[in-house]
């Protein structure tokens, strides 16, 4: 005798039943669309790389690049604002009547309270505290003016510095140490290159082992016979600005060379250099990088020329 089982399903809950069509008319009524409660189709890789794109694009600062474009007008801003409150404080009091300095001896009239007079003498003394409140909030309103309008006149006096790059000073070299291997020399160009293209490098110095592997870009010239003055490793290298960057080992970065002493350890540079790296090369190199702008080189830029530095000593150590 054969056995027949039956199975029972239980009802699904109502979260998961699909949605019927009188359902799904209430939620378009409601305003949800049709297939909300479906996940959506994944986007494509044309729309993937336009997201990418918009993502890595910079956002651009509206306000900032109006007062950038603009910078003589909100300088101007306070001396704008004082002076119209100036005149609007003045042209109050003239409308009103209100004499330019309050009389006091107004408030007693040099009368005797009596009676009669008693309704005209309060009349008299309110007007006058009305017109006391009023003197010192012009009072305060024409400080607050004049201090504005000094503001106006510090910004407009106080410029910033315009900085610009500047012509190095010197003659065009390119020198490389003996004993160099070709691999490390392709290496060594390639960072030159890539230097003087993306940031404001013009010179380029990499002492490594004790000796200059390379000199490149501009360098200063010999009072004696005009050509480039070469690199003294050893005297360099006893310099305090060498044994500071060694010790600590981390790029020392002066961002304005002239407010430096130490410059006067580096004659191979030009006279007119702006800005200096010392990045070191592992425990053995230094990377000396000359640009030609104040503050030059950027956050990014450091970081950069610092792993730089880690895949050059990968390098020049196997020569």
């Amino acid at each position: 005798m054969e056995m027949t089982r039956s199975l029972t399903l239980a009802p699904l809950p109502a979260t998961l039943r699909p949605a019927s069509a009188a359902c799904r008319r209430r939620r378009r009524r409601r305003g949800l669309p049709f297939g909300a409660l479906f996940s959506p189709s994944p986007p494509s890789n044309q729309q993937q790389q336009e997201m990418h794109i918009r993502a890595l694009q910079p956002r651009q600062d509206w306000v900032g690049e109006w007062v950038r474009s603009n910078d003589t007008l909100v300088r101007g801003l306070p001396i704008l604002v004082g002076g119209a409150s100036l005149l609007a404080v003045l042209l109050n009091r003239a409308v009103s009547g209100i004499a330019a300095v309050a009389d006091a001896s107004r408030s007693s009239c040099g009368c005797r309270a009596t009676p009669r007079n008693a309704p005209i003498l309060r009349s008299s003394w309110i007007g006058f505290m009305i017109t006391d409140q009023l003197s010192r909030a012009d009072i305060l309103t024409l400080a607050l003016s004049v201090t504005d309008i000094l503001a106006g006149l510090v910004w407009l006096s106080i410029r910033p510095k315009s900085i610009s790059p500047v012509v190095p000073r010197g003659v065009e070299c390119k020198r490389v140490g003996t004993g160099v291997l070709d691999s490390a020399l392709r290496e060594l160009l390639w960072t030159w290159d890539s230097l003087a293209t993306a940031t404001c490098c013009k010179s380029l110095v990499v002492v490594y082992g004790g000796n200059c592997v390379l000199q490149i870009g501009v360098a200063s010239g010999s009072p004696e016979d005009g050509n480039a003055v070469m690199v003294d490793a050893q005297k360099f290298m006893q310099g305090s600005l060498y044994r500071s960057a060694m010790e600590s080992k981390k790029q020392s970065y002066l961002a304005n060379l002239a407010l430096y002493p130490g410059r006067t350890e580096l004659p191979f540079l030009p006279a007119n250099t702006q800005a200096l790296i010392l990045q070191p090369i592992g425990d053995k190199g230094i990377a000396v990088i000359g640009g030609d702008t104040i503050r030059g080189f950027t956050n990014l830029d450091q970081a950069w020329i610092a792993m730089i530095a880690d895949k050059l000593d990968a390098t020049l150590s196997k020569s």
